[in-house]
């Protein structure tokens, strides 16, 4: 593992919720004093308005559209487990344990603001939760993104209370089975706890910190089965020219066109062209993947102030004394966030799937076989190449065009109209990953293709050598995936060439 990620006042980045959320840096809370007692004065505030009878949302009302219901001080204990019970009302597949542990982060930097009027001890255990690998079974579905996450986050309310089920050393088993194994005492939320563990952002803000980063690997191995198209296609390198790009100077796209620049050593001697102008998805390609390029920066920014905010209600400012009654957990950021990235991504996917059908067609091929099938003459009429994977990819691209519409624009009026807008962030996110899920299914068959198109080019009695990056990539490529001369069922390969994109194996550019 590498150096722990400290939650407690320092700002958390993207990938530093990836390291958690993969176990590649264990959870640690900040150490000082001060820290806890910073955490320590919000708790001790609520206990003293407690102590006076004043009047507190959700610790002693009741939630939502109840508020108006006073709950005697008798009974204002058993209020955290009831919310966290009622709620239990989660439907659809389980998270995953890596975007588990990633709403665990989430919510873990959220509380450690102090202004959610939690104790120390419920940060130390879900950062035990996160060191011990304990992690809630939570169903996908059943948040508005308003107020936060409510229904998915009574998962962790309720395991860290000892109730439900988690997953723990790959089975699952009962939360309260679990901390007897380990020696641990479920917690009792306090008045708020359960309150500030599910009223908030956390869900749509884990799965937005892994969707940012799959779409960044994205961006750039998209970029580089390009450079290995322009290759297998014999375009024109001077589509990605620096001073034509410096004329419309969009960061994004000239990064982009950059990458292919290196990629195709476009400064080495080139033949005369034969052709002036390449079809769109390849002479357009740094135009496209630019949007995704320049839109990184302010998707980063969105989700990263999430992630660093004190995002339940209410928020407790202990050192004025003050709780203030507010909406920080309407998620209409990630919700922005993650429904322009399901765009960006679906684009991806429409590029490299014209890709693949410019690579498998005669007519726009340049002199590669149909269906880039590698097969003898002998046996050509048989032999069918990629044409199965060319119809696959326009399906799985086809879903990610529909998933492109957006999840803000379908809010709901809930709870008795107190939830009468809401931002469906969650739904959001759930559907930026599964458009990220078909675009890399789209990348992997689209690099398999473009690298059977660079094998048959290179057999031409005309080739040319291949630029260094390319060279290095293609051959390494060649290792795991054979050039597929006979007709051979793929589904094996495209599933290690996925599971390579998911782990980030080729390292792209700096």
């Amino acid at each position: 593992m590498t150096e722990p990620v400290i939650f407690g006042e320092n700002l958390l980045r993207i990938e530093d919720v990836l390291a958690v959320a993969q176990r590649r840096a264990p959870a640690r809370l900040q150490a000082d004093e001060a820290f806890r007692s910073r955490i320590a004065r919000g708790a001790q505030f609520l206990d003293t308005l407690l102590d006076r009878e004043g009047v507190i949302y959700g610790v002693t009302t009741g939630y939502g559209d109840s508020c108006v219901v006073a709950v005697p001080l008798h009974q204002v204990e058993a209020l955290p487990q009831h919310l966290f019970t009622f709620h239990g009302c989660g439907l659809g597949k389980l998270l995953e344990a890596e975007a588990t542990r990633a709403v665990l982060a989430a919510r873990l930097r959220s509380l450690t603001h102090g202004m959610s009027g939690v104790r120390i001890e419920l940060l130390e255990r879900m950062q035990a939760f996160l060191e011990h690998d304990v992690l809630p079974l939570i169903p996908e579905e059943g948040s508005v993104g308003a107020s936060g996450d409510l229904t998915p986050l009574s998962y962790v309310a309720a395991a860290l209370a000892g109730e439900r089920e988690v997953l723990y050393r790959g089975e699952r088993r009962s939360a309260a089975e679990v901390h007897r194994q380990l020696g641990w005492t479920p917690l009792t939320l306090r008045p708020k706890e359960a309150l500030a563990l599910m009223n908030g952002t956390a869900v749509m803000t884990g799965l937005a910190c892994l969707a940012y980063a799959r779409a960044d690997y994205l961006l750039q191995l998209a970029t580089r089965i390009t450079a290995l198209n322009v290759i297998a296609l014999q375009g024109n390198p001077e589509h990605f020219d620096e001073r034509l790009f410096a004329a419309k100077p969009h960061p994004g796209q000239t990064q982009v066109a950059a990458w292919i620049r290196q990629d195709l050593a476009i400064d080495a001697p080139a033949a005369p062209l034969h052709r002036l102008q390449d079809r769109y998805s390849i002479r357009c390609a740094p135009h496209v993947l630019g949007v995704l390029a320049d839109s990184l920066g302010l998707l980063r920014q969105f989700i990263e102030t999430e992630l660093n905010s004190a995002n339940d209600n209410p928020i407790i400012d202990a050192d004025n004394e003050r709780v203030l009654h507010g909406g920080h957990f309407y998620g209409g950021h990630i919700a922005f966030a993650m429904d322009s990235l399901k765009n960006l991504v679906a684009n991806v996917a429409d590029l490299l799937d014209r890709q693949l059908a410019l690579l498998v067609d005669t007519r726009y091929n340049h002199g590669l076989p149909s269906n880039l099938s590698g097969a003898p003459a002998a046996t050509a009429m048989i032999n069918h190449g990629f044409k199965a994977v060319q119809i696959g990819t326009s399906a799985w691209t086809a879903e990610a065009l529909k998933n492109s519409m957006p999840a803000s624009v379908f809010s709901r009026s809930t709870e008795c109209h107190n939830q009468d807008k809401v931002s469906m962030g969650t739904i959001a996110a759930r559907d930026a990953l599964r458009s990220l899920e078909l675009s890399e299914q789209v990348a992997a068959a689209t690099l398999l293709a473009a690298q059977q198109g660079v094998w048959l080019r290179q057999r031409q009695e005309d080739a040319r050598p291949l630029p260094a990056p390319l060279a290095a990539m293609h051959s390494e490529l060649a290792e795991t995936f054979p050039p597929l001369i006979e007709d051979r069922a793929l589904e094996g390969e495209l599933r290690l060439c996925l599971a390579q994109i998911r782990n980030r194996h080729w390292r792209l550019y700096a």
